[in-house]
């Protein structure tokens, strides 16, 4: 099995899991405090992405077809 995520992908979850807890963490357009656990480790993941390290990509949504 393998890992998920790399060693410096879980650093950048766990440093920007720290902001949001100290209340420090802020959304990127609108500039508001981040409230929601899952949406601080959601920015944790992109960014960690971004920077180009080992992180699952996001899953496609489901479209249902109607005949």
């Amino acid at each position: 099995m393998t890992k998920k995520y790399s060693t410096k992908a879980q650093n950048k979850i766990k440093k920007v899991m720290h902001e949001y807890k100290t209340g420090k963490l802020k959304s990127g357009r609108s500039g508001q405090k981040v409230k929601s656990r899952k949406q601080a480790i959601a920015i944790g993941i992109s960014e960690a992405r971004k920077k180009g390290l080992k992180a699952p990509k996001t899953k496609g949504r489901k479209r249902s077809y109607k005949k």
